[in-house]
């Protein structure tokens, strides 16, 4: 139990991670982690206490939400960040001109679980505007490079920032 672990942006990237850097940037690769990753990782993540996923050394969180129209528990594994006691996620989806089907379930249930390296628990989600989103926005660039790129081909959608405060609220459970 506890808070996920912390994750700063500005920590200097080694050759490893530049590397994984460089991949996450070509379409195969951006492809494969949100079609096949997004399937592999919740389950190997939890059978590996987060030790294990597609893209290793990447700081990566199990997001548990429920959806918005099903209220189906869902768990997505996403790219984070914190920002003292909060995580940021990112609803990039590579790009694409929609945003993420988790994006519109944490805006109509923001309750949600979060789990990484076996650490975690429960947050409540809320979108950053405004110079919150602004500051985030260059610190999610800090953490990987290609969040401006992805901005570029999402064309007039803006990709959203999402904070979860840990809380004690209800569990991401189906009503």
């Amino acid at each position: 139990m506890g808070k996920v672990p912390p994750s700063d942006p500005r920590r200097p990237k080694g050759a490893y991670f530049r590397t994984l850097e460089w991949l996450a940037k070509r379409r195969a690769v951006t492809w494969f982690l949100i079609n096949v990753g997004n399937r592999v990782d919740p389950v190997l993540m939890r059978a590996t206490g987060g030790r294990l996923r597609v893209a290793p050394g990447s700081p990566t969180v199990l997001l548990t939400h429920v959806g918005a129209r099903s209220g189906k528990r869902r768990t997505t594994p996403l790219a984070y960040f914190t920002d003292g006691d909060n995580v940021v996620l990112m609803a990039s989806k590579g790009g694409a001109p929609r945003n993420p089907a988790w994006y519109h379930n944490v805006r109509a249930h923001p309750e949600v679980e979060l789990w990484a390296e076996g650490r975690g628990g429960r947050y409540r989600g809320r979108e950053a505007e405004g110079e919150e989103y602004d500051r985030l926005w260059e610190l999610a660039n800090a953490l990987y490079d290609g969040y401006d790129r992805y901005q570029e081909l999402a064309g007039d959608r803006r990709i959203p920032l999402i904070v979860c405060e840990p809380g004690r609220g209800e569990p991401a459970t189906s009503p």
